[in-house]
């Protein structure tokens, strides 16, 4: 598999600007999600907005994908690819983008998140809150001489205990100057097993939640995941990396997620309630 790199202050400045870019996007594109839009035109939007920021779209023919980013919609797990499909009022859509900034020896930064479109069910809604609270829940169990599988323990107690099921086919990874590295992340597990997490470590937390049953089939396109029971599944994503005091989100956002965390019912943990208070208040005024 290969060893697990740790970043030197210097490689961390650069992984900064990749994942600052890479949240600028995520908060950005939430502004579209709504119905009637299609997912190539999110696409679109995405892949204008990297290029003119000097970056490069990560996804884009990375192993033959054919887009700039991920869109996967209600069912659909991960790596769903944009095309025509039109979002429609009750839609989830997981939206998932990684910016390379193509500096000498350049650097990935990925993220992603679950936006509503229209108004959602209450099956829905409980589904994407649950998984945006696994992916904070994941977080709070980065630290120093931790090890890689207390991450995922944690989230599959939360989530079981909420009568939902983690994706075991897809996992969090490390990430770089290469868009996938050492460690594998699961989102499911034992504690005190994997790696020992060390300060320089930098990777992704990425829960994947279904309503049913966790086990999911890939499409004839290689590509697009489908739940197999065709329940309904949602993803939050962030790339952290681990501190000396403990953790550092390195995606953290400076806005709301329009569509996502603006929203009343939202169950917001600390990384993001900071800025949904702000906007509240902001529209109360």
């Amino acid at each position: 598999m290969g060893s697990i790199e740790l970043m030197s202050p210097g490689m961390l400045k650069k992984m900064r600007t990749a994942c600052q870019l890479a949240a600028d996007t995520l908060v950005m594109i939430g502004e579209h999600v709504k119905p009637g839009v299609t997912t190539e035109e999110l696409n679109r939007i995405v892949h204008e907005y990297t290029i003119a920021n000097n970056a490069i779209p990560s996804p884009l023919n990375y192993r033959g994908f054919p887009k700039s980013i991920c869109t996967s919609i209600n069912e659909v797990v991960c790596h769903g690819i944009p095309g025509p499909q039109v979002l429609k009022d009750g839609d989830i859509i997981n939206v998932d983008i990684t910016s390379y900034t193509p500096t000498r020896r350049g650097f990935h930064g990925d993220n992603s998140a679950t936006f509503y479109v229209g108004t959602p069910s209450e099956e829905a809604r409980n589904l994407v809150e649950i998984t945006r609270r696994c992916l904070e829940i994941g977080i709070e169990q980065v630290r120093p001489n931790g090890r890689v599988g207390d991450i995922g323990a944690a989230i599959q107690e939360y989530a079981e205990a909420k009568g939902y099921s983690v994706v075991r086919d897809f996992v969090g990874h490390g990430i770089g100057r290469s868009f996938h590295m050492p460690p594998n992340v699961p989102h499911f597990g034992s504690r005190g097993t994997l790696a020992r997490m060390r300060p320089g470590m930098v990777f992704t937390i990425e829960p994947m939640i279904n309503i049913g049953d966790w086990r999911c089939e890939v499409q004839d396109d290689d590509w697009t995941v489908l739940t197999a029971d065709r329940s309904l599944s949602a993803q939050f994503e962030h790339t952290v990396v681990v501190t000396r005091e403990g953790c550092e989100v390195l995606t953290d956002r400076k806005g709301v997620l329009k569509n996502s965390e603006d929203v009343p019912w939202a169950d917001l943990g600390p990384l993001s309630c900071r800025f949904a208070a702000e906007q509240r208040a902001n529209q109360a005024s």
